[in-house]
């Protein structure tokens, strides 16, 4: 009987190679074919070993290099072909990332799987940005919610935000002025803080901040771009609180 290889779903974190596991690490260094997302930085596909297949499926919202059961296709295909396959995912397979239909799918062909988890985006960017999701005085919930998705104006988020609550926000940019209309009328004051930040954890991340009412206004008039989260909530404060009291006491 052939060997059949091994699908490997791999996080490769919020960006910063740095921040990948050792057993992704290692994994990327042996496999054969690596199956990437676009938003994948270069540095991370640069610690494939030498003469690794290398091969793009890049999604946008507009575009897809393929859809994801073409992809789903791809991996059983290549393992069942005798290779081992690393299907690397921005931040965490199983958070967002459809790993669990390519696992199912991966079953379903008789094909071995093994899940390494990863750095999700929500909390690479938290950390990047300094900004704790939960604090004793701030906040013991967090809700993570798609903000592109089917049927997103009917899905209620009434209690997702507000007083001791974190909420962050996968994929909104687009959706933002359906997203900050979504929360108001579903009772989120338009004062609340939020955050948005931009390629976290890589050399051009930016936080951007304000109020939920301007964050149409705000993505619109910086030019926000994918990847993005946007983290509401009064921890999203904090940071700067922290920043400007630090400040006030170095130069007292």
């Amino acid at each position: 009987m052939s060997r059949i290889g091994t699908v490997y779903l791999v996080g490769a974190g919020p960006g910063d190679p740095d921040l990948l596991t050792l057993r992704a690490a290692r994994l990327l260094g042996a496999a054969e074919i690596v199956v990437h997302d676009g938003l994948v930085e270069p540095a991370v596909l640069a610690m494939a070993r030498p003469g690794a297949k290398l091969v793009s499926v890049a999604k946008s919202r507009a575009r897809h290099t393929l859809p994801q059961e073409e992809i789903n296709a791809l991996l059983v295909r290549e393992a069942l072909a005798g290779r081992d396959v690393v299907r690397l995912k921005g931040g965490d397979p199983f958070v967002f990332g459809r790993g669990g239909e390519e696992a199912e799918a991966c079953h379903a062909a008789g094909v071995p799987v093994e899940v390494v988890p990863g750095v999700t985006s929500a909390l690479g960017a938290a950390a990047a940005a300094q900004i704790p999701l939960t604090h004793r005085e701030g906040a013991s919930i967090v809700s993570f919610v798609a903000g592109q998705c089917k049927g997103l104006t009917e899905q209620n988020w009434a209690g997702l935000a507000g007083k001791g609550r974190t909420l962050v926000i996968y994929m909104g940019v687009k959706t933002a002025p359906q997203i900050a209309e979504k929360l108001m009328a579903d009772g989120l004051s338009p004062e609340t803080p939020l955050a948005v930040i931009e390629n976290a954890a890589r050399p051009t991340m930016r936080v951007l901040r304000g109020p939920l009412a301007a964050l149409p206004d705000l993505v619109e008039r910086e030019r926000v771009k994918s990847p993005a989260l946007i983290i509401i909530g009064d921890v999203t404060a904090r940071t700067d609180a922290a920043v400007a009291q630090f400040a006030l006491e170095a130069h007292s």
